[in-house]
């Protein structure tokens, strides 16, 4: 659907690259793009990405790059959906609007858990199979950080922060989140301390939210009933199961609604949540067993088992095969080709 591949451009992004020393021409022509795409609202997810790629390409470095832009962006040129959470009630709740509207402005998706003393944000990709630039990945990581410390007017610091690819001068990245950072990791995830989530919000605004959080869950509701139920849920799922196996309660909560409901919408289209759960836990392993230097012990971490036994069975039920004899042949038949 074309509402799930248009991505609204803030108003201020441009103004942003201004401050940061680069002109919107300069990107825009990097990228390849006529200069009319600056006044555009709205772009494609290939546009999005190639106007950060430019970006990057156009900077010294990605590391330098991020830091750059993320702490001259001014907090008057936010979006809604980010006043939203710069005017939260504290860093938590901050965090969980984030995620929440995000869904608004993909294609960056967010998830949070939070366990024992630390709380965890993974980026994944939303209605993409394409990965984000790396420069994107540490702005979107990099502004969680910065949100906290403006919130909360503390020099805040992470707890560690992993990347899948290289950002450049990475001692400068750790001078920044004030902890170390791995690079190569399987997952782009920025881990904080769980205590500074209660930490209040100086620019916490209850008027500005009670005005701005009506209209942005309006908005979020139409975006989601534009889409099919089905598609929803299987999204919700596939970035839920290294959580452990999603129930039903937890997705119908997020999507605002009863079990029941879900359910019904469901049974509406088709299928089942336990159908679908199956679906997404098939399809993901077999994306993982693809990847040879996934060992199969956390491919069935990564779809949601915590019993390698029960990921075995389940997935000699899929492909009448075992997942190590399934990856053999088909790494082998890929090089073949």
């Amino acid at each position: 659907m074309t509402s799930l591949t248009r991505i609204k451009m803030p108003a201020g992004f441009w103004t942003g690259l201004q401050q940061s020393g680069i002109s919107a021409q300069e990107v825009v022509r990097k990228a390849r793009m006529p200069l009319t795409i600056i006044n555009e609202q709205v772009v494609t997810t290939a546009q999005y990405f190639a106007i950060w790629q430019a970006y990057s390409d156009l900077v010294d470095d990605i590391a330098k790059g991020i830091i750059k832009l993320i702490t001259v962006f001014e907090t008057a040129h936010y979006p809604p959906t980010v006043l939203a959470t710069y005017h939260a009630r504290d860093y938590r709740d901050a965090l969980n609007r984030m995620v929440r509207y995000k869904q608004l402005c993909p294609p960056e998706s967010l998830r949070i858990t939070e366990e024992g003393e630390y709380c965890y944000i993974d980026l994944d990709w939303l209605h993409t199979a394409e990965s984000g630039p790396p420069m994107l990945v540490g702005i979107t990581l990099s502004f969680l950080m910065e949100l906290g410390r403006r919130g909360t007017g503390k020099p805040l610091t992470a707890r560690f922060v992993e990347f899948s690819h290289s950002m450049g001068n990475v001692k400068a990245l750790e001078a920044y989140f004030g902890c170390s950072i791995l690079i190569g990791a399987d997952r782009n995830r920025l881990t904080l301390h769980r205590k500074d989530l209660d930490l209040h919000f100086a620019s916490y605004n209850l008027e500005l939210l009670e005005a701005l959080t009506p209209v942005l869950d309006q908005s979020l509701y139409e975006q989601q009933r534009s889409r099919s139920i089905t598609e929803v849920v299987k999204w919700i799922i596939k970035r839920s199961l290294t959580a452990g196996r999603p129930h039903i309660h937890t997705v119908a909560s997020e999507l605002g609604m009863s079990d029941r409901t879900l359910q019904r919408r469901l049974t509406e289209e088709g299928t089942r949540f336990n159908q679908l759960l199956t679906q997404v836990r098939h399809n993901q392993a077999r994306e993982y067993l693809s990847s040879p230097s996934i060992d199969i012990k956390e491919v069935a971490f990564l779809v949601g088992y915590e019993d390698q036994n029960a990921f075995y069975r389940a997935f000699r039920l899929w492909e009448g095969d075992t997942p190590s004899n399934w990856r053999n042949e088909h790494i082998g038949a890929n090089l073949i080709h």
